[in-house]
């Protein structure tokens, strides 16, 4: 971070219509929101100047995020409740900031530092109810390992490591909904939704994953704890 330059961290949610953005449709749409809000952005260097600003893990098209972080460097201090008033004003609703603060210049970037992911999966379909879908899992999470098969090549993915809590599913109206931790790196992350169909499709159940949604993405401490970049 360049003197003089303050990092603004901003938690925002992707929801409803926009969940099926790019992730670069992402970035663009919060870059022109930073500039509607007038707020005194800093530029990268270099013969294409942009923005200053970057993103913790990004989403999938389609799955929607609650609890979304990027950081902004601006070149003067502006207080962060005012930052967030003139970002929510600028932004479309889907993709509303919700929090603001200000982070240290030693703080590890959202992409290194953010290696927890909390999911809701929806299921539904005939056979949906949580105890088929609970076994269903069980059988598959017990296993040990799932592979999944991506542009002709295939990655096992070891479960006793990729998933950091115990499965829950919970019933609704017209299906269910599981809710998986899962350790997300560099290396790959395991996609809550293909291990969800994985298991159903093995245990043969007329029942599909309607949609996806990232309820948090936390920071894992040293100590084994997890907390929020905010």
């Amino acid at each position: 971070m360049a003197s003089g330059e303050f990092r603004l961290r901003v938690r925002y949610g992707k929801v409803g219509r926009l969940r099926w953005l790019s992730h670069l449709e992402v970035v663009r749409a919060l870059e022109r929101a930073v500039r509607r809000a007038e707020l005194p952005f800093a530029l990268s260097q270099g013969f294409s100047p942009h923005i200053r600003i970057a993103f913790g893990p990004a989403l999938p098209v389609g799955t929607a995020g609650e609890n979304e972080y990027y950081d902004v460097w601006l070149t003067r201090y502006t207080g962060a409740e005012d930052a967030l008033q003139r970002l929510g004003a600028s932004t479309p609703e889907d993709l509303a900031p919700s929090q603001a603060r200000f982070v240290g210049e030693r703080e590890p970037s959202l992409a290194a530092a953010t290696n927890v992911a909390v999911y809701r999966v929806a299921v539904d379909g005939k056979e949906s109810s949580t105890e088929q879908v609970r076994a269903a899992l069980s059988r598959v999470v017990e296993s040990g390992s799932l592979t999944v098969e991506r542009k002709g090549k295939h990655k096992v993915f070891d479960l006793t490591r990729s998933l950091l809590e115990e499965t829950r599913v919970t019933g609704r109206d017209s299906g269910c909904d599981v809710h998986l931790t899962v350790r997300i790196g560099p290396e790959g992350s395991l996609r809550p939704e293909t291990l969800v169909s994985s298991a159903l499709v093995a245990a043969s159940l007329d029942a599909s994953v309607t949609h996806t949604t990232r309820t948090d993405t936390l920071i894992e401490t040293e100590g084994g704890t997890w907390a929020r970049p905010l």
